[in-house]
Parts: structure tokens; C-alpha cells; sequence
């Protein structure tokens, strides 16, 4: 039987202290997808790629892949592959520092035939 999606990486959630995970981490859950958005603007970071929740159709920015892990999803999503990718939250722990509290697991989804 061949895999419905492929393990690509898992990644911490970078920035989560600067934007709107406080405002949602309730709704927050192991297993609740969350969008990947490139963001070509970003000042900090040449590669940037947004973690995007999605609540009652208003989005809130989590935070960022991480800079040392994020160059090989923002190629994919800036050559227009923006529905390649599964990515979920696979861990939550709001007592580790705030650069730990989740982790992201992101996966490669199956070409439907």
C-alpha cells in the first residue's frame, strides 16, 4: 500500500512570542493543520515562510519555519507549489521556552491521479 503523504522534516515553530499564537493557543491542538505561506518581503529573512492557523476563516500568524530550516520549502512554494505540503502541529508544550512550545511536523502530500 503506498503512503498517503511522505515525512519531509519536523521543525520548532520560530518567532511564536511575536505574533498571534497567544491569541489562539487554545484552539491550538497535536494533529491541527496549519497553512505554509512564503512571505518575499520579510527584512529578516531572505527565505521566509510563514506558519498560518486558520480560525472560522481569519488567519493568525503563529510565527516562521526556522531560518536554518526553511530554504527548501520556500523554493517549492515560491515555483508555485503552494498545496505540496501537509504541515501540522506534532507537539504543544506551553512550559518550554517560547522558541520550543511546538514543534511542526511537515509532510509531502500524494499527487492525486
Amino acid at each position: 500500500m503506498k503512503a498517503h503523504n511522505l515525512y519531509f522534516m519536523d521543525c520548532h515553530l520560530a518567532g511564536r512570542k511575536y505574533h498571534d499564537a497567544d491569541l489562539v493557543w487554545n484552539d491550538l491542538k497535536v494533529g491541527q493543520s496549519v497553512r505554509l505561506e512564503r512571505e518575499l518581503q520579510n527584512p529578516y529573512d531572505a527565505n521566509a515562510v510563514q506558519v498560518i492557523f486558520n480560525k472560522e476563516g481569519e488567519d493568525f500568524l503563529l510565527g516562521y519555519l526556522p531560518h536554518n530550516d526553511n530554504q527548501k520549502v520556500s523554493s517549492f512554494l515560491e515555483m508555485g507549489w503552494d498545496d505540496i505540503f501537509d504541515c501540522r502541529i506534532s507537539k504543544l508544550n506551553s512550559d518550554m521556552h517560547p522558541e520550543q512550545q511546538v514543534q511542526l511536523t511537515i509532510r509531502i502530500k500524494r499527487k492525486e491521479q
